[in-house]
């Protein structure tokens, strides 16, 4: 990657809750880099970090939430380099809408209930871009129906949109003042698996217009393997996988990505028995001194609980997090290994 194509980059970020005599590392050395159009998909299970990780670029964390250690560089088209984690509230108020944007899992949640769509954009609109109202209405008016939603609902109330529209809104309002990078948090949680795959067309339709880069936020893996570049897989707080989406699910070199692929049925091909992954996510608290994933691993041998594995490379573009990612079991004829 040059550093022409370089849009986010962050390197071994660490993010503790509670006091500093009682930790709990949420986020532990995470480092990761986005190219420009480039859409990278984090998943893992509830209480992995995902959020966590997003919410501290962002800088929407909140006490008892600490920033442990780490870097995140965002390097936006137009400009000098932002610091995320130590840009002053002015720098911070210019990067956001303009560079970075967010869109929440819950629509209803992220929109003002009390406002109509038109007001919350031109909000927006004049505060960042200085439009006059007229300008704002027309610029809400074009974004709505890049999303498909009509023009006669632009003064419409949150409220009187169904699911799908909601958030359909707050993706065009995410995406109003053409930011670089859109971070999506589990977007389609709250609507159905139809609306789930006309929201993601329709984000990949704009990503390919626009030019911008996403990371996606996601527990289901299966969603990014519709819509991603390339995939991080985080468990405990850590990465443990991370490559080209068609790599990681062809030949997933670590058990619990491999856990991730085989617990969801194939869409097409002959049927496949499913394996889910036993256990329960480790308690933070109280992490295993080894591996995090050792207790629930079918491949864990005594060496796996010496020491946390480092992220090494394996190839021009995959990393992996397990000692034994070299000699896992290659998938048989008539099932998954």
């Amino acid at each position: 990657m040059t550093a022409a194509d370089l849009l986010l980059d962050v390197q071994n970020l660490s993010v503790d809750y509670g006091s500093a005599a009682e930790p709990l590392p949420a986020v532990s050395g995470v480092s990761l880099q986005l190219r420009r159009g480039e859409i990278l998909g984090i998943a893992g299970e509830s209480g992995s970090g995902k959020t966590t990780l997003i919410n501290t670029l962002l800088r929407l964390l909140r006490p008892p939430a600490v920033v442990r250690s780490g870097s995140a560089t965002l390097h936006p088209a137009a400009g000098d380099p932002v610091d995320l984690l130590h840009a002053d509230p002015r720098e911070l108020r210019r990067t956001r809408w303009e560079h970075t944007a967010v869109v929440f899992q819950s629509a209803m949640n992220a929109l003002n209930p009390v406002s109509r769509l038109s007001a919350q954009f031109t909000d927006v609109l004049r505060a960042h871009r200085r439009m006059p109202k007229s300008r704002a209405r027309e610029r809400a008016t074009h974004m709505l129906q890049l999303v498909g939603i009509p023009a006669t609902r632009l003064d419409s109330y949150p409220h009187e949109l169904s699911g799908g529209m909601r958030q359909r809104a707050t993706i065009a309002l995410a995406l109003v003042c053409e930011p670089d990078l859109l971070v999506m948090d589990e977007p389609t949680t709250a609507v159905d698996v139809v609306m789930q795959r006309q929201i993601l067309r329709q984000v990949i339709r704009l990503q390919r217009e626009l030019g911008f880069s996403v990371v996606f936020i996601t527990h289901d893996l299966s969603l990014l393997l519709e819509i991603a570049d390339r995939i991080a897989v985080m468990y405990g707080g850590r990465i443990v996988e991370s490559g080209p989406t068609g790599d990681l699910y062809r030949d997933p070199k670590h058990p619990y990505t491999r856990g991730l692929r085989d617990s969801f049925p194939p869409l097409r091909g002959p049927m496949r028995r499913l394996n889910g992954i036993p256990g329960n996510p480790p308690d933070l608290r109280g992490l295993p001194p080894g591996c995090a994933f050792e207790p629930r691993c079918p491949h864990a041998t005594a060496e796996c609980g010496a020491a946390p594995p480092e992220l090494t490379e394996h190839g021009a573009a995959r990393a992996v997090a397990c000692i034994h990612a070299d000699w896992l079991p290659v998938p048989t004829a008539g099932g998954r290994a």
